[in-house]
């Protein structure tokens, strides 16, 4: 939901002209500050655990993140003669969310890279808050993701059960030779079963047994390897709640989303539960498929649009070559959005008539009749 605050915008040789933005206008209380202010509040928890899990190189991680968009928002909006608008903290939340779809291994100048391609080329080109047709912490990601393919697609396990380490230890030197992983999803795709997830998992001590649901508990809990956010389901679930209590987000987009990728996982044959606790479904679903700029306006826009990236990301999972696919699964619905909009457009202003209640009959011309007769005849056996 963009936010105006200035009327007018400054022109150097007529002075100020009334500037309007695009419909829909819609006056509310909660402006963009408040709403991104939810969202660092729910990411907060997600972050931390991700810190504690991972230690050092995730914290670098977000925070390289975090002031790299900021500093590339107010740079950029400086250059092109434009209010800075760091205060309504779209920068900070692009940035937060870049970090937590990486992995912690990440050489932090390309987390900057990466973060300032989300800012500029996928906000600020389109018109800044408001204007940008993708999600930025998902194009950021599909940038580094096509730059530095290895960087991207390099694991390793968390160095013991929630063990904050804020040292050196997992370094490109260690991570190649003790403690390099691959993800859930990456055992899958190998051809593995998630049988071979457990006993992987069993060997990193990070699972007690390698059963059905030891593994499915693990997932749960996010003690895996994978991206720095990720993967705590639980504390996701819980920010999708503190959101919906707030009313920052909707919660068709989110549901619809979990609910197609596991129908979809179960006809396609795969594991319907393991696929929605693996990879980053849950976490798209809660955080990036309920962006207000790149979703649908409308409540079957919003449920269509979820549906389809859990489709889409299922289906990337079963034949693509990369294990994961929902980043370009809402990637793809983020260009549909447009045309979701066009055909179920969201009537601002608009109430519906209320039908009237049904009136009883009234009398016939025949049943009239009677009446007044004996009226008629009543009156004259008065009057005699």
């Amino acid at each position: 939901m963009a936010e105006i605050k200035e009327p007018l915008r400054a022109d150097k040789k007529n002075g100020p002209s009334l500037f309007l933005s695009s419909s829909p206008h819609i006056v509310s209380p909660v402006n963009s500050s408040a709403l991104m202010g939810s969202m660092l509040i729910a990411v907060a928890p997600t972050a931390v655990f991700g810190v504690i899990l991972f230690g050092l190189p995730a914290l670098l991680t977000i925070l390289v993140s975090v002031v790299s968009a900021m500093a590339a928002e107010a740079l950029f909006r400086l250059i092109t003669g434009q209010e800075p608008r760091v205060r309504d903290l779209s920068a900070a939340v692009t940035g937060l969310l870049l970090a937590l779809i990486l992995p912690p291994s990440m050489p932090l100048w390309m987390t900057a890279l990466g973060a300032v391609f989300a800012v500029i080329a996928a906000k600020e080109f389109f018109g800044g808050l408001g204007g940008n047709v993708f999600n930025p912490a998902l194009i950021g990601r599909a940038f580094l993701l096509m730059s530095f393919p290895a960087a991207m697609t390099r694991w390793h396990f968390p160095p013991g059960p929630f063990a904050l380490r804020l040292t050196d230890a997992m370094s490109s030197a260690t991570m190649v030779d003790g403690v390099s992983g691959v993800t859930p999803l990456g055992i899958i795709k190998a051809g593995s079963d998630v049988s071979g997830i457990g006993r992987v998992l069993v060997k990193a001590h990070l699972a007690a047994s390698d059963s059905y649901w030891s593994t499915m508990k693990a997932l749960f809990i996010g003690r895996h390897p994978g991206s720095i956010g990720e993967s705590p389901v639980w504390l996701i679930l819980a920010a999708f709640v503190f959101l919906l209590i707030r009313k920052t987000i909707d919660w068709r987009a989110p549901v619809g989303m979990i609910a197609a990728a596991f129908i979809s996982a179960f006809v396609l044959g795969l594991d319907p539960l393991f696929s929605v606790l693996s990879g980053g479904l849950v976490f798209g679903a809660v955080f990036m498929a309920t962006d207000y700029v790149t979703a649908p306006l409308g409540s079957r826009g919003k449920l269509i649009f979820g549906v389809g990236a859990g489709i889409i990301s299922i289906l990337i999972r079963k034949w693509g070559t990369y294990p994961e696919g929902v980043s370009y699964g809402i990637l793809i619905m983020n260009g549909l959005t447009p045309f979701l909009d066009k055909l179920l457009p969201r009537k601002y202003g608009f109430v519906p008539e209320k039908k009237a209640p049904p009136q009883a009959a009234a009398p016939s011309a025949a049943s009239a009749v009677p009446s007044a007769a004996s009226g008629t005849s009543g009156a004259k056996d008065t009057a005699k």
